[in-house]
Parts: C-alpha cells; sequence; structure tokens
C-alpha cells in the first residue's frame, strides 16, 4: 500500500477500539503501531484509575512525548528499511492509537508530526461503547469516565479531513476502509501532482 500520511491516528473516546483497530492496521501493512495509552507518566494512569478524568496541563506531556516516540519510530524504521527498499518505495505510516479529543490535542499532534498526518475517527453510540468498556479486563481507564471523555470530544473540523468510521460494523470491514480510504488518498495525491507540469509546481500565485 502506498500511503500519503506518514502518520495515522485511531482516535475517538476510550472503550471505541482504537488500539485493535491501529495493531490491525499495521499488521494488514506490514508496519508499526503505537498505543498513546503506554506513554502516561505513572501520575496521569493513577489519576485515571482513581476514576478521576486529566485535565489539559496533564495531557501535555503526554503527547510530546507520544510525539517524541513516533518520530523515532518512523526514523528507526525508515533507516533500517533504507538499503532494502525498492527506488520509490514509500515508508507505510506509524498507526497510533490515541483518543485525541479535542481539536487544540489535534492541532499540537499535527503541529509537533507534521502535515502528513491523517485523522481516523471510530464514532459509535454510548451505549455500546460502556458495554465494551465494562465487559473488557485489565485496562485503566473506568467506564465511569466515559461521559467525560464523550464530553470534552470536539467534532473534527471539515479542514480536518477526517476519515469517520461506524464502530458498529466488523473489525475487519473497519481496518479495510481505513486502508481503502488511505490508498484513495494515495492516489488522488498523485494525480493532482501529475497534472501540474514541473516547471509550475514553485510557481506562485500571482507572479
Amino acid at each position: 500500500m502506498n500511503s500519503v500520511a506518514k502518520f495515522v491516528i485511531v482516535m475517538g473516546v476510550s472503550g471505541s477500539g482504537k488500539t485493535e483497530t491501529a495493531r490491525r492496521l499495521a499488521t494488514a501493512t506490514h508496519s508499526a503501531w503505537l498505543d498513546a495509552d503506554d506513554h502516561h507518566p505513572a501520575e496521569n494512569v493513577e489519576h485515571m484509575r482513581r476514576g478521576l478524568p486529566l485535565n489539559d496541563e496533564m495531557r501535555w506531556p503526554w503527547l510530546d512525548a507520544l510525539c517524541k516516540v513516533a518520530i523515532a519510530t518512523r526514523n528507526e524504521i525508515a533507516a533500517t528499511a533504507g538499503n532494502n527498499a525498492r527506488p520509490g518505495q514509500p515508508t507505510p505510516p506509524i498507526f497510533i492509537a490515541c483518543s485525541a479529543l479535542k481539536r487544540r490535542y489535534r492541532d499540537f499532534l499535527r503541529t509537533h508530526l507534521g502535515p502528513q498526518l491523517v485523522f481516523v475517527f471510530l464514532e459509535g453510540p454510548r451505549d455500546l461503547i460502556l458495554d465494551r468498556m465494562n465487559n473488557r479486563a485489565g485496562h485503566f481507564m473506568p467506564s465511569a469516565l466515559l461521559d467525560s471523555q464523550l464530553g470534552d470530544l470536539e467534532p473534527l473540523g471539515p479542514d480536518e479531513d477526517p476519515l469517520t468510521v461506524s464502530i458498529i460494523a466488523p473489525l475487519d470491514d473497519i481496518v479495510w476502509q481505513v486502508l481503502d480510504d488511505l490508498t484513495a488518498r494515495e492516489a488522488q495525491q498523485n494525480r493532482t501532482e501529475n497534472s501540474v507540469p514541473p516547471g509550475q509546481k514553485s510557481t506562485s500565485k500571482g507572479g
């Protein structure tokens, strides 16, 4: 699969299936994936374990750490594949499971990870997500925090160019829908680039 994106963030509230979706996307593309929850400082984890929502001050260091790990992971993969890759073969994106609930969090991620970033929003009804949270084991996020997450969730604007997928669909269907969309974005970018004569690609308007 070609990739218009260097990073694909699978986002949504806790219980929407971000981690498994990101993992399966990485498996399907022979790429890497990261779970943002793994990069919370210990005090954040304990805070949520007690049923307390995080505030912005607690999220910025977490998002910063996630971005640093994501960039290091991509650089490592690119360096490792450098001698084996075929000419013109792109490095597949890094898939990241991250809530990214608020616009300012997504802006932070865009600023630190660059413009070649795609957000995949896993959307679903509260009752379904609550049922999933109540039936999973070993996760520090209690279902009591679902409503606070839904309250924090800010709709993605058209300028964010998100891919929204319903979690009601089977997981395999979600994965292939995302992969199909990424492929379509790549094809569209290639058509756009090829439609502009090489000598005009850097020409500014009004020149």
